[in-house]
Parts: structure tokens; sequence; C-alpha cells
């Protein structure tokens, strides 16, 4: 991820949702089609599920995200977790609407709304906190997400980050362009 300095929080908030979408895209990206609705037991749910959640969180906490509770009347957080979609079509187009909204959502924000006080679940909450609790909670699932991609693919997964055994190959890098530009 490449670091801008800068003291917005909004700024720097939404860098990072849209730093865990690309983590995620280029995970499912990887993902066989089979993999997206495969478990690994009976008490685990599939990247399609982990998929379908996060997209009813996120239209339940944005929606509206300044004027109503954060978790909206008519969703169903437990059906999340059942019938997820079966197609790469239909997992992609949940992750993708969850994310327009969400952002949306954060783009719309002022510095001055971060002081102000929304609700979730009745419970208050700052602007700052809320935004808080979901880029976590975001990037929770989208590590399950990179990690089932990742098992399922095995030998074939191309690293999202820094590549296993490169770290030292990855740093002399960044410390030769650092040289360069002084």
């Amino acid at each position: 991820m490449a670091h801008e300095f800068t003291t917005s929080y909004l700024k720097d908030s939404i860098m990072l949702f849209h730093y865990y979408k690309k983590l995620g895209d280029r995970a499912l990206a990887q993902a066989p089609d089979d993999a997206l609705t495969s478990v690994l037991d009976s008490e685990s749910n599939s990247i399609a599920t982990i998929v379908k959640h996060m997209s009813g969180n996120m239209r339940s906490r944005w929606k509206d995200f300044l004027t109503t509770d954060g978790e909206k009347p008519d969703r169903n957080r437990d059906g999340e977790f059942e019938a997820p979609p079966q197609t790469r079509t239909e997992v992609i187009a949940l992750w993708e609407t969850g994310w327009q909204g969400t952002f949306v959502a954060l783009e719309s924000l002022t510095d001055e709304d971060l002081g102000r006080t929304i609700y979730i679940r009745g419970e208050a909450h700052s602007v700052v906190q809320a935004i808080q609790r979901q880029l976590t909670h975001y990037s929770y699932h989208v590590g399950q997400i990179v990690y089932l991609a990742k098992h399922y693919v095995g030998s074939q997964w191309k690293s999202l980050t820094v590549p296993r055994g490169k770290s030292a190959e990855v740093i002399a890098k960044i410390n030769a362009g650092r040289n360069s530009s002084r």
C-alpha cells in the first residue's frame, strides 16, 4: 500500500478501506470458482458466506449512516450465514455493492461530521469510533477471505504483499530507492 502523509482522518480511513478491498479483490480473483462455496468444516464459513455477511453489514451500517441506527430493522444478520451465493458473478455483485455503499457514505462525510454521534444497535458511537469499528471488522473478514483463497489455491498462490522469503530483497529495493532520491 502506498503511504501518503496526511492529517485527514477521513482521507486515511478511506485509503485503508480501499486497501482492504483491493486485498479482497486480489484474493477473490485467485480463488477457483468451486472454492468460493467450499467450507473447511461444518463450523466454518465459505468465502461466499463471508462476502454475503460483509455486504449485509455494509448495507446496514452505511445506509443513512448519520441519521439512522447502523443496525437496520430489515437486516437479517442470521440469514447472512445461510444460503450463500452460488456463482462467482453473484459473489462479486454482493462484494461490489457492499463496498460501493461504504465508499459513497465515507466520501460524503466531512471533518465536521467526525465528532457527531451515531448509533449502532442502540449504542452511541462517534463517527470516528464507527469508522474504526467497521474498518477493523472488514479487515478481519478480508483476512479470512485471503486465508481461505490461499488455502484453496495452494502452491499457485500469488502473494498479495511481500512474498515469503523475499523480505530482504524488498527492503533492499526500498533502501536503494531512498538512497537514489536523496
